[in-house]
């Protein structure tokens, strides 16, 4: 990505150079999608011993303190490079936050310095099978017992579900007769008794995803999250941090370098329609990290990021493919992008929500403000 004005230059800048290092040494190969498709624990740590994992987190839990904004920047440069950031990427962007906003003080001293190591893999646990986008049907359960809660069921379609150290699951723990009271978040150890992660392998023959069970799961109180009843607030929140970010517009954004360093005058007006587009979902998802900063009110504007940023990414897919015909097979990386991209495509609209669901919660926001 080009840099603004006061757009951290400098460190921006370091970072390009780690990753150019990284890449001449062997140290990844750029993806398509690589938040979700590069999983590295051992880049990971490179990238979290120059401070660039958990960078937001205060001094006194491991980490620097920065500003959100450098943390946007090295974000974006990550994720412009192809580079395999799965392993820490559901810690930083939604964990770090919300165990500082409402995790125990044993929590955060627990957790936050591993996060900011570079040593703790986490998954969401949100998705059921059967249950589409509908989140407040979840039939996950867990039932009180001495010391904590018993947790019974089943999560599909969980990013590193299968690498991680722990999932925060989002389970029913009690009966209401409105479907989004009596839910919880509990923190589960994935090496716990009763639990079985199994990876989905999908079209582009690699494992992205896992399905994970819960057989009567042991999980004691001190890995409640938050508050007993209060999950779906919590969660809410924790989604606003998933759908905004330069992730939703970038997925793609390996094979966009490559098609606009092509010297053709006749690619002109399709590069101008793309850049343009870029630009615009960049100062989007800029305005809404500005406003979670300031701990203003921002689901509407992050449902708004997701849906328009997700939509580009199919978009400049197709227009890429349609603009270079036959002709891409002339240019082999390139090609290789391209097919990547076009395997993936059909998930961006889906993961994080589909673009109903983020239009049906931007409107009510926006109307009940």
């Amino acid at each position: 990505m080009a840099p603004a004005a006061g757009d951290h230059a400098a460190l921006r800048a370091d970072v390009r150079r780690f990753l150019a290092e990284e890449v001449t040494a062997g140290g990844f190969v750029p993806k398509i999608d690589s938040w979700v498709r590069g999983f590295s624990r051992e880049f990971t740590r490179r990238l979290a011993a120059r401070g660039w994992v958990g960078m937001t987190v205060p001094g006194r839990f491991g980490g620097a303190g920065r500003s959100h904004r450098e943390r946007f920047v090295v974000a974006e440069e990550l994720l412009a490079a192809g580079a395999p950031v799965l392993a820490h990427w559901a810690a930083e962007r939604q964990v770090a936050p919300m165990l500082l906003r409402i995790g125990t003080e044993e929590q955060q001293h627990r957790l936050l310095p591993g996060i900011v190591r570079g040593e703790l893999c986490f998954a969401i646990g949100l998705s059921e099978p059967d249950s589409g986008s509908d989140l407040a049907s979840v039939r996950t359960k867990a039932a009180r017992v001495e010391g904590g809660w018993e947790l019974t069921g089943q999560k599909v379609w969980t990013s590193a579900g299968h690498h991680a150290d722990y999932m925060f699951v989002l389970c029913r723990t009690s009966e209401s007769a409105q479907r989004h009271e009596g839910l919880s978040q509990l923190m589960v150890t994935m090496t716990a008794e009763g639990v079985t992660a199994r990876p989905i392998p999908t079209m582009s023959g690699e494992a992205e995803f896992a399905e994970v069970f819960f057989d009567r799961v042991f999980v004691p109180d001190s890995d409640v999250i938050g508050d007993v009843g209060r999950g779906w607030e919590q969660v809410t929140r924790e989604l606003g941090w998933e759908r905004n970010g330069p992730d939703r517009y970038l997925s793609t954004y390996p094979l966009l370098a490559r098609f606009f360093a092509l010297e053709d005058a006749c690619l002109a007006a399709v590069k101008g329609q793309l850049a343009a587009r870029l630009l615009a979902l960049r100062a989007l998802t800029f305005e809404v990290m500005e406003r979670s900063q300031a701990g203003l009110d921002f689901a509407a504007e992050a449902a708004l990021a997701k849906d328009a940023g997700t939509t580009f990414e199919q978009d400049s897919v197709e227009l890429i493919r349609r603009a270079l015909g036959s002709a891409v097979s002339d240019h082999p990386e390139l090609e290789a992008h391209l097919r990547a991209a076009q395997i993936a495509s059909s998930t961006f609209t889906l993961r994080g929500g589909t673009t109903e669901m983020l239009r049906t919660v931007t409107a009510r926001q926006l109307v009940n403000r």
